[in-house]
């Protein structure tokens, strides 16, 4: 899938690296290198893009402020952070800020661009074949229409479509449905992170899927939590 990048990223070696091999992959690519120019292209309702590779630490505004601001504004852009220290708590905090997906600098330029596929990709389950995964193009309830094949939901208010991480989380749901699924089996099942990582970002993506499939998000029948559990897909 060819899309429309922007690359957030004040090392200019890293910058233009990742422009010329994503071009190279057919992508148009926006480089900028400050947390508060990428917040402005973000927020202009005459661009769009595809996917957003965020580096974390840069000046003016930093990556965890930028992708805050994005969520917060209502733009689910997939986003990919970059971050430059192994530190789980930059990850998880990046995760909780609305991120789907994570790299740690060094990164090998073949895994970056099975993360970009990954995101951009629309067709399959998050990447995963196989002949359940492929069989499930389709699953209907209340007024909503998932289509698994195009990474899309329809509702009577229109055509939603999520990023990679969020069809994770609905699929590990819908997959297990009627059961109580523990915050820590998504967190490994959707996010490959250790089930014992405290972290909110199961929480948040739950209130980002429910704006999605509920009539009344305050009140949901359909993705239900279960106090001091976990959550529970109901058809």
């Amino acid at each position: 899938m060819k899309a429309r990048i922007l690359v957030v990223e004040d090392e200019a070696h890293i910058a233009e690296g990742l422009q010329f091999n994503l071009e190279a992959e057919g992508h148009e690519v926006e480089v900028v290198a400050d947390g508060a120019r990428a917040v402005e292209l973000l927020s202009d309702p005459d661009r769009r893009f595809d996917l957003v590779i965020l580096d974390l630490m840069l000046p003016v505004m930093n990556g965890f402020e930028v992708a805050r601001r994005t969520r917060a504004a209502g733009n689910y852009v997939a986003i990919l952070i970059l971050t430059a220290k192994d530190d789980a708590s930059d990850v998880v905090r990046g995760l909780e800020e609305g991120a789907d997906d994570y790299l740690t600098k060094p990164f090998r330029l073949d895994e970056l661009l099975a993360r970009v596929k990954g995101l951009l990709r629309r067709r399959r389950w998050d990447g995963v074949a196989g002949e359940e995964q492929e069989g499930l193009r389709e699953l209907c309830f209340g007024e909503v229409r998932v289509r698994f094949d195009r990474f899309e939901i329809e509702t009577p208010r229109g055509v939603a479509s999520l990023t990679t991480r969020e069809m994770g989380l609905l699929r590990a749901l819908v997959e297990r449905e009627g059961e109580a699924v523990t915050r820590g089996d998504l967190l490994e099942d959707v996010w490959g992170l250790r089930p014992d990582t405290k972290t909110r970002v199961i929480d948040s993506f739950i209130v980002r899927l429910r704006r999605y499939v509920e009539v009344d998000p305050s009140r949901p029948r359909h993705i239900v939590s279960v106090r001091g559990h976990g959550y529970r897909f109901v058809r």
